[in-house]
């Protein structure tokens, strides 16, 4: 008579993300997952709650001793706002990665019963395995889309890539006389005053600057930034980082004076070309609201958008959070915000930032 098999059980739990065998054991898993982002790692969680202030929690799904399952979490917490418990925060991707086969469903109860314990009225889960048909989840196909695609094999090749009336602003942009730099935390200081400038002007509050600096720090190789010059004054800068082949310029912008330049054309074309030095093979821009002007932008480079989706989900009795900076209320408030003197943004605005999520 054979034994009866073993039913191995599946639970959940909080990881302890700051226990190097923790983090090294997630680390693992990530590795070898088709699905994963640069925002999944431990070192992203770990960095924005350097930066920001907001806690960071992990989820795992075990089968036994077995790793089969992963959620990283960021409790975003704001007076404006309200609290949220986002995967991942201040990122554009995330959410429940699991194993070929197993149901993601355990974590989204962990991730609702978490919610609660943290009183955060609201989850969103910013990619991955979502819940199509569970009960207080709504899934949203076409807020957002996301913009990627493979790097040419040479410069030549690049601008032919590019629709002509951007490649004629990126020619221009080639034509002008630019100092070009690429490098870490020596840069950082010129990139915080352009990127601080660029959204002040576009109406949004900036980001702290410890959150750029703890990225830079934790993600060492894997992050730099490139900086355009013009008569030795700053027009132009993004922080990327990179992951399995891909570049992702993340935080980027320019000053007013970028535009006339073409500052920003060249740096996103110098962008691909230091990427590919770096032996990237796909240039990944990123998301954008549906219909922005970003999205605009993007497609005029000759990339295609992808619709993503998202998980929002809303606990019983609650209203939605509203972050939604296109909403009548936040409109108001980002034309107001445009009119104030960059010292003044630059000092409350990380405070109402470090909220958004």
């Amino acid at each position: 008579m054979n034994a009866p098999a073993c039913i191995v059980s599946i639970t959940t739990r909080l990881a302890d993300l700051r226990a190097p065998d923790e983090a090294r054991r997630i680390e693992a898993f990530l590795e070898n997952h088709p699905d994963v982002t640069p925002f999944h790692r431990p070192a992203w969680l770990l960095a924005v709650a350097q930066g920001t202030g907001n806690k960071p929690l992990a989820l795992v799904l075990e089968q036994g001793s077995a790793l089969v399952g992963y959620l990283p979490l960021t409790l975003v917490t704001s007076p404006i706002f309200g609290r949220v418990l986002a995967s991942t925060g201040f990122a554009v991707g995330g959410g429940v990665l699991v194993e070929e086969g197993i149901d993601p469903a355990p974590l989204f109860a962990a991730l609702e019963d978490l919610a609660q314990q943290h009183k955060a009225p609201s989850a969103e889960l910013r990619g991955g395995a979502l819940p199509e048909s569970r009960a207080g989840w709504a899934v949203k196909n076409q807020s957002h889309a996301g913009f990627i695609r493979p790097l040419a094999a040479s410069d030549e090749a690049e601008l032919s890539a590019i629709p002509r009336k951007q490649r004629a602003e990126v020619r221009k942009g080639l034509a002008n006389d630019f100092e070009v730099v690429t490098g870490g935390k020596e840069l950082a200081a010129e990139h915080y005053h352009i990127y601080a400038t660029s959204v002040r002007n576009l109406g949004t509050p900036v980001f702290p600057r410890a959150l750029f600096r703890a990225v830079m720090e934790r993600f060492g190789e894997d992050a730099d930034i490139l900086t355009v010059r013009h008569q030795g004054k700053a027009v132009a800068s993004v922080l990327s980082l990179y992951h399995r082949g891909a570049v992702m310029p993340y935080w980027g912008g320019g000053t007013w004076e970028a535009r006339g330049l073409r500052a920003n054309d060249r740096m996103y074309f110098e962008l691909m070309r230091h990427a590919r030095a770096r032996g990237c093979t796909h240039f990944d821009f990123g998301r954008s609201k549906t219909g922005s002007g970003a999205y605009d932008f993007k497609r005029n480079w000759g990339f295609e958008p992808a619709p993503l989706s998202y998980g929002v989900y809303t606990a019983p009795g609650s209203a939605p959070r509203n972050a939604d900076p296109t909403s009548a209320t936040h409109s108001r408030r980002i034309e107001m915000w445009k009119k104030l003197p960059l010292p003044v943004a630059n000092l409350i605005g990380p405070w109402i930032a470090r909220g958004l999520g």
